[in-house]
Order: structure tokens, then sequence, then C-alpha cells
């Protein structure tokens, strides 16, 4: 039927039919299309991702033979890229052939490390699902899928980095490996090559290391113990942390249980056996430069993808800040007894030695006596004891300055003071006060109530901060008010000591203390670990406090760590015992618990801490004639000396944030015309603070110089003179007063201005004493010291007798034998005055003495 005899009804149907069809079929085109462009993404994807894959593993370092013999101890450099590896495999490494490994041994360590070990093919499929799982999850790197073989692979061949590079080539080479070797060998490398910290690997050398005995004597829990150390050997160390060592050794029984390598009753047995029951620690070989080669292996640990294993089996390049030298001579120092007389063999003591402006360790003093062993607790690092005044600087002096811009010169009242937060009383050392006291006095002398009053003038929080960007982070946690005196509730070593008080000697710049510069991996990795200087201060905090610092070097507490030729800044630091301690421990009062001393050079910086280990050792006796409590200046004396020689060493130098102000004494304002040099004194201000006023009077007033007084005869009259500066006589007059005879009262005779005064007709026979005193024209309240000075009147008949003998004396006999005298005694130069008051005859018996320095041992 044609178009023109269908209904328009029917046409209208048709059309829509056709449109249906149409839309269909342009529907299925676009989405063949989508496919065919995605299968194309797709594609491209998939070569461009085994691309790069092949590239990947085309970069992949070659299974060299040799390294599976384990000879891959670490290189270790000094600062002077001098090698002194001393963690030879010799003394910390010895090989087991796998038949000599007990099956327990085998069984703790393949179910807690890698239970499909003799199933799979070097990688673990089912593991990298459950993994891949897990770092969607949590991001890369949460959790890992390594193999046994793949462990042995990057141990031995791959930096520890997590990175996908290095997990593709260490899939691939774990492939590679167990194409070329037996199951069995594979273990017996993997076993051979296990870190179980201080110092030992291989589960030879840590059977008989941890429990003294051999493979075959291995228990249970002995195997599940030794097969838990290896993941993190810091922590399960049970000699360093036994709890968490028998959580994790449990954890690996019960995986034994689970896995059926030992009977349920055999686990719950196992887990029964207190870890302590079954330590038995063999002796421990030392290296040198002991305390020094333990730090850098903790800072190696420390870096992210490292383990432990990698730093005795990875074949690393360490590079060092080790001063051989000075390392040697620190030890000498402290071991010898012949540099420094220490009280007895169990007073201890530590010390760091750093580069102020790098903060680099040079050198460790932790043993008294040569080290025991690897990773052995030295008392450079190990200590955490209250810092006593040490810290002053750091929470209190420094964060005021820095926020409230005090200066040196700054009043504080040394008065009766309470915490603030417990009310309880601030003591000083002496249970003195001083009143008004400048903030330089108050250090220099260590006084504690100014100390905290400066701290609560600043605040908690912001004394905190200043200190963790000191690097004392951790120590400061919990912090109290106690604090600002060094009354920690854990405590500091003398390495984070040191660490501060560098960042005061380099212009307000921080570095982390450190001993380990760069790590350089077999594959050619570099990891670069030079901490990044931070700004912990403005400049004029460090100079200001540097500047007082030095003070206390030169007059204060500090005196006998002052090196020669040196300029030093310096603090010392003390700590108490408790009540409870001195009563337990029958401890004088007298006594101290830790002795501190903590100073840099623009160079150096070093801290030293003196001690006993523990209340039942001793303690440091500062009674009056004891050295004890000098131990810590004369070490740091002594080393700092050493490390100074052949150093062109440069003062600290005064920023343009700083000023120097001459001020007087008693008012703090500028000086006026006519102040004595003698009330003026120099002190530091943060530019724009200093004072503009100047002083429009005085507070105190110099007595008269070279007062003298003379009978003159012809006049009958006492002529007294005196000294005094021309500048100031018109500020200044002088009172005369007079005291006649015994009776010591004085009687005003004159105010005047000039220097000199007559005193007319003198009563014959008697003592005249004549005082001067300066008194202010403008301030009547203010006046001098007096000054006094005496002279006798001869009698009236002396002196008529005198008178004749002058007018006659041609006449009378030439030997005096007129009046029946005898001639006065020739002494055979002329002289006949037997007087006592010879001009020549004077003794000086007095004036000349030697001076001697007493110094408090306890004076923070």
């Amino acid at each position: 039927m044609s178009d023109e005899y269908r209904t328009r009804g029917e046409r209208k149907k048709i059309k829509e039919s056709t449109n249906k069809k149409g839309k269909k079929t342009s529907t299925k085109k676009r989405w063949k299309k989508i496919l065919i462009a995605l299968g194309i993404i797709m594609l491209a994807m998939v070569l461009v991702g085994g691309i790069t894959v092949f590239s990947i593993i085309r970069d992949a370092p070659e299974l060299d033979p040799d390294r599976l013999t384990l000879a891959n101890n670490p290189e270790i450099y000094d600062r002077d890229l001098e090698m002194f590896s001393t963690l030879e495999a010799a003394e910390d490494r010895r090989s087991v052939n796998i038949n000599q490994v007990p099956p327990v041994l085998k069984d703790a360590v393949i179910s807690v490390e890698d239970i499909r070990f003799y199933d799979h093919f070097g990688i673990d499929l089912r593991r990298i699902g459950g993994a891949v799982l897990a770092n969607i999850r949590g991001g890369f790197g949460a959790e890992g899928a390594s193999t046994i073989t793949q462990q042995v692979v990057k141990n031995l061949f791959l930096s520890s980095e997590k990175k996908m590079t290095r997990k593709l080539q260490e899939q691939y080479l774990a492939v590679q490996l167990e194409r070329k070797y037996s199951k069995d060998q594979v273990l017996e490398i993997y076993l051979n090559a296990i870190y179980f910290d201080d110092g030992k690997y291989g589960v030879l050398e840590a059977a008989d290391y941890y429990f003294s005995k051999d493979l075959d004597e291995l228990t249970i829990e002995d195997a599940a113990l030794l097969a838990g150390i290896p993941q993190r050997p810091g922590r399960f160390n049970p000699f360093k942390n036994p709890e968490d060592a028998q959580i994790r050794r449990n954890t690996v029984i019960s995986l034994m249980e689970r896995y059926e390598k030992i009977t349920p009753e055999q686990a719950e047995t196992a887990r029964n056996v207190p870890i302590e029951e079954q330590l038995q620690q063999s002796e421990r070989e030392a290296y040198p430069y002991q305390a020094f080669l333990d730090e850098v292996i903790r800072e190696v640990e420390r870096i992210e993808g490292i383990d432990s294993n990698d730093i005795y089996t990875g074949g690393l390049k360490i590079y060092t800040t080790l001063d051989r030298d000075l390392q040697e001579y620190v030890e000498y120092v402290m071991q010898s007894g012949e540099v420094i007389e220490f009280p007895d063999s169990k007073y201890q003591a530590g010390i760091t030695v750093l580069d102020t402006t790098t903060g680099e360790i040079m050198a460790l003093g932790g043993f008294r006596e040569p080290a025991e062993g690897a990773l052995t607790y030295n008392m450079a690092t190990g200590p955490r004891r209250q810092p006593g005044s040490t810290i002053k600087p750091i929470l209190d002096y420094g964060p005021v300055i820095d926020e409230k811009k005090w200066s040196t010169y700054h009043q504080i009242e040394d008065a009766p003071y309470n915490y603030q937060s417990t009310g309880t009383p601030v003591r000083n050392f002496d249970r003195n006060y001083r009143g008004f006291v400048s903030m330089r006095e108050a250090l220099r002398v260590s006084l504690n109530i100014p100390a905290v009053k400066a701290f609560n003038e600043v605040g908690l929080e912001s004394a905190r901060e200043f200190g963790e960007r000191l690097g004392l982070e951790e120590q400061l946690v919990n912090m109290q008010e106690s604090y600002s005196i060094g009354g920690f509730s854990d405590g500091l070593s003398s390495l984070h000591l040191a660490g501060a008080y560098a960042a005061f000697g380099n212009n307000g710049e921080f570095n982390r203390p450190h001993t380990v510069t760069k790590v350089e991996f077999p594959d050619g990795t570099v990891i670069d670990l030079k901490p990044d200087s931070v700004v912990a201060m403005n400049d004029y905090t460090a100079f200001m406090i540097t500047d007082m610092l030095k003070t206390v070097v030169q007059s204060g507490t500090g005196t006998l760590a002052a090196v020669d030729g040196v300029p030093i800044a310096g603090k010392t630091g003390s700590t108490n015992y408790t009540d409870e301690e001195r009563a337990q421990h029958g401890i004088e009062g007298s006594a101290v618990k830790d002795s501190w001393f903590a100073g840099y050079s623009t160079a150096l910086t070093a801290a030293v801490w003196t001690g006993y280990k523990n209340n039942d050792d001793g303690y440091i006796d500062t009674s009056s004639g004891s050295t004890e409590g000098q131990v810590a200046r004369r070490l740091f004396k002594e080393v700092m000396t050493y490390a100074h020689e052949g150093k062109e060493v440069n003062d600290f130098v005064q920023p343009d944030s700083v000023v120097r102000v001459g001020i007087e004494r008693s008012t703090g304002l500028l000086p006026s015309e006519f102040t004595p040099e003698s009330e003026i004194i120099y002190e530091y201000f943060v530019r724009g603070t200093e004072p503009t006023e100047v002083s429009d009077e005085f507070e105190y007033a110099d007595p008269v110089q070279g007062l003298d007084a003379a009978y003159n005869d012809e006049n009958h009259e006492i002529n007294v003179s005196w000294n005094y500066p021309d500048e100031l006589l018109d500020r200044f007059s002088f009172r005369l007063e007079v005291s006649q005879g015994d009776d010591g009262d004085y009687r005003l005779i004159d105010v005047t201005k000039d220097r000199a005064y007559n005193l007319s007709n003198p009563v014959y026979g008697e003592t005249y004493t004549i005082r001067v005193t300066v008194v202010s024209d403008d301030n009547g309240d203010l006046e001098s010291d007096p000054v006094t000075v005496s002279v006798t009147i001869p009698e009236e008949e002396d002196f008529i007798d005198d008178l004749i003998d002058d007018l006659i004396g041609d006449d009378e006999d030439e030997n005096g034998e007129e009046n029946g005298e005898s001639p006065p005694e020739d002494n055979g130069n002329g002289d006949t005055d037997n007087g006592d008051d010879s001009e020549n005859g004077d003794n000086d018996n007095g004036d000349n003495e030697d001076e001697t320095e007493e110094e408090s041992t306890n004076s923070d």
C-alpha cells in the first residue's frame, strides 16, 4: 500500500518505528567506539608499564655470588674520611651450616617471617595481595609482603628505601635467586645474616650471646625469642626491654602453635617460662671509641627504611664526625687518672664535645673504665639527670630576653618568693637574699629566686617552646614551674645539654647534635643526614646570654673552667637530694647528687656531667676543703684546652641588634656629666630599648683622696689638705669635723669648697683627729664615706726648749753634756734619731698577701 492510501495515523506509526531502530543502531556504534578506545588505552598502559618494569628490572644489580658470603661489614669513616671500621665479622658473626640449625629454630623463624617459604618461588602472591589491600587503606609502606628470599636480596644487594623501584627489583631478584639456589641454601644465608642487636648477627652468635648456648641446646621458648628479635632488634632486645621481648616471644610461640609446628601443650609450657630464666648473657667485646660508635649505630637505626640488620649486612659506608685524636684524649682523661683526680672508682662522668656551628659530635666520653661491650650504657648519652642551674639560660633568661627584651642590667628583686603553682618557697643556695640585682649578677652567682621570676615573667608555654627549639622536645613534655631551676622529673644527658648550649654560641641557630653525616649503600644510593639549621632565637638573645655566661667564667661560679687564651661562656649546675634520700642513704647536708658544667667558644661546645650512678654508690661532697664538686669544671677545662690547641678562636661578635651602653650603676640611667667613672658600668640592651634619660642626681659620692694633716710650729696651727676632681667641685662641698683627745666626739668646724684648711691655736700636747666628708650641694642626704687623719701637738715646754736650743745652740757643749744628758747614740750613718718613725723603716707585712679564690662548689 502506497503512502498516499495510508491514513495519517498509519504513516505516523511507521515513522516512529523507523526512528527507534536508528537510535538503537547509533547507540551500539557509540559503545563500540568507547570499548575500542578503552582497549587502546589499556594496551598502551600495559605497554608503558611493561617498558617501565623492564627498565627497572634491567637496572637491578647482578646476583654476585661473592656477596652471599656475608662479608658486607659496614665501613665507618671519621671526619677526615679515613676508615676506622671495627665491626669485624670475625668478632661478631659466625656462620652456621643449615644442617646444624635445629628444626625448632627453623620452624620458629618460618612461622613468624614466611610460613609458605617452602611453597613459593621467591615471592608470595597471596601475601602480596593482602599487602596491596593494606597499603590501599593505609598508604604505601603500611604493610610489606617480603618473603625470606626477598629479605636476603634486600639486605645483600639493595638499599632499604621504601620505593616501588626497589620493591620491583627485590621481587625480580628473589625469583632469580631461587632459580640458582635451593630453599635450604637461601634459608642458611638468611639465618647467618639476621641482626640481633648489640652488635650481634647470625643465629649462632645470638644463641651464644643471649643464652650462652649452642644451637642444639635451644628450647622452644629460646627459638621463639630469637625469631622475634630481628623485626625490631632495639625494642625486642630482652636485656633492654624484657617486657616487650616476652610479648614478642609469646606471639611467635602462638604462630608456631597455629601452624602446627608445636602442640598446644608445648606452647602453653613455653609461654609460662619467665624470660629472665632463659637469659644468660655472655661477655661482650668492646670496640675502640665505643661510646661514639654506639651513637653512630643508634643514629643509623633511626633512618626511615633501614633496620638494624642492614647496618651489619648491607655493606654500608657510614661517614661520621669523629675526631679520633680528641676522642682518644677524652678517654685518656676519663680513664687514666693521670689528669683528673676522681674521688673514687664509682664516681662517674660523661662528656660530649661538638662543633658549635654545625652540631657535629667530635668526641664522647662515656666510661670511667674501658667499655665492656658494644651498645652498653654510657654516661655521655645514657643518663637522664636533673640539669640544675645549667637550665637557667635555656628556660629562664633566654626566653625572657627573646620575648621581653630584657637587658643584661635588668633589675630583679632577690627577696622571699614562692612558686606560683604550689606556694612552696623558692630558696637560693645559701638561703640568703640580696635585694635588687641585675640579671647578669643573678646568673653570675646562680641565684634561684631571680631565675624563677624570669621564668614566670615569660610564662611556662613560651619557655617550653624556647627549650623545644633547642632540641629538648621530649624532655619538656611534663614541664612544671620547678623546671626553671633544673627540677626535672626525668632529665637530660650531656649530649642534650651540649646541643642546646651550642645554639647560643652559633648566633641563635640550632643544629641537632649528630655523629653521622651520610650513609652510602652498595648500589650507590646516598642518604644525606646533615640536619638543617633552625633559628631557635633572636641573635640578640644568643649574644646577651653569651656575654653574661662569659662573666660566669671570668668571675662567677665557673672560674675553674676558664681556658687560657680562649673566650669561653659557660654555666655550672648542681642538684640536691630529697630529705627522704638523705635519710635513707645517710647523706650529709652539704652533699649534692649531680655536678654539671656546660660551656662553649665560637668553635667548640662541651657539656660535662659528674656524679654517681645511684645513691648507694656515693655522693658528691661539697663541704669546705673538698674538691669533689669541682671535677666537672676541671674536666671541661682539660678537654677544651686540648681541643683548642692550634686553633685560632675568635671572640663572639656583637650583632647590630644589640647596643652597649654605659649607665650609672645605681640608677640604670645614662650618666650625667659629673658621674665618677667608678660608678659607670657597661651593659647590653636590645637596640631601641636602651635608656635615653640622663641622671640628674648622684646616688653615691666618692670620698676624698690623699687626706693629710701636719702641725706648723711657726704659725702654731694644723695644716689640712686633700685631693678631689676639679670637675666635681661645683656639685660637691667638703664638711670638716674635728675630734680632740680620746672622746671621739666630732664638732663641725667648716663646710667649704676648698681642698685645704688651717686649724689655728691647737692645744699643746693634744691629739686632733680631722674628719672630711664629701656632701652634695643638691641633695642633703647624699654624702661620701668620711676620711680621717690624726696629728699630735708637741708639749709646750718642749717647744720652748727647742726654741732656746735654736737661739743658744752655738754656746752649748758640743757633746750636749751641759745638763748632764748623754748624747744621742750615733748609728753609724749620721742619723741620731732613736724614734720608731724612721721614714725608711716601715715594714709592710699585710697589704700584699696573695689573693686566694674561695669558691662554693654548691652555688647552684
